[in-house]
């Protein structure tokens, strides 16, 4: 292994983007940042970086142990990286949150119908 990878590649090998597309469009619109800089896809990652990841789903502080440019098992996966308590603590209750007060279109999959609109009117209080 080398002593550096792209960031972009990283990103999806530690499966935190499902696709490299998806890992550059999000270090190109800042969710990525580098020790609380925003950088570009080609920058250099090396062990010991720290990076604050917002994937859409979830928000993670995280601190490089390993580098990979080849995607993996999630097993092997979570060996490339340390999450801080705080990010730990936040996801957790971001997912107690989802639970009780769940977003009223999430069960939903495509584009509602015209049933599924008024549901969503009367769950939001609308006529």
């Amino acid at each position: 292994m080398s002593e550096s990878v792209r960031i972009d590649k990283w990103l999806w090998a530690a499966r935190f983007f499902k696709t490299r597309a998806l890992a550059c469009d999000a270090l190109e619109h800042g969710k990525v940042r580098l020790q609380g800089a925003r950088v570009k896809p080609a920058r250099a990652l090396r062990c010991g970086d720290e990076l604050q990841i917002d994937n859409g789903a979830a928000t993670w502080d995280v601190r490089v142990l390993g580098l990979s440019d080849q995607r993996g098992g999630a097993p092997i996966a979570r060996t490339l990286y340390a999450e801080s308590a705080d990010s730990m603590a936040r996801r957790e209750k971001q997912a107690q949150q989802n639970i009780l007060f769940g977003e009223p279109g999430a069960a939903i999959k495509g584009r509602p119908t015209k049933r599924d609109r008024r549901q969503l009117s009367k769950a939001n209080g609308e006529r």
